[in-house]
């Protein structure tokens, strides 16, 4: 994902590992003879901040690269980004992007 992204120009992103669930639902695991429930499981959440002119080539270049046909690829989630500010050279919006 992040090779397609450069190759667009998008060259920063945030990855957090997280827990949750959704199609997938939970399973079942036995750990030292005890059956228990898993019903959060562990995801990626990756976030990227691009200029509403590559925002629809940065929507494209992740569904792409994520997309395997299987439960669990994922969702991309798309909101307006009112203002950024780089804070060390005081750049804004799409020059602080």
């Amino acid at each position: 994902m992040r090779d397609a992204l450069t190759r667009i120009g998008v060259h920063g992103m945030t990855v957090n590992e997280v827990k949750g669930y959704g199609r997938q639902k939970g399973h079942m695991e036995i750990y030292r003879g005890a059956e228990y429930a898993v019903n959060f499981l562990p995801k990626l959440r990756l976030e990227v901040a691009v200029s509403s002119d590559i925002a629809d080539q940065a929507i494209d270049a992740i569904a792409a690269a994520a997309k395997t046909g299987q439960i669990g690829d994922g969702k991309i989630f798309v909101t307006p980004l009112d203002q950024a500010v780089r804070i060390r050279t005081g750049e804004t919006d799409d020059s602080a992007l």
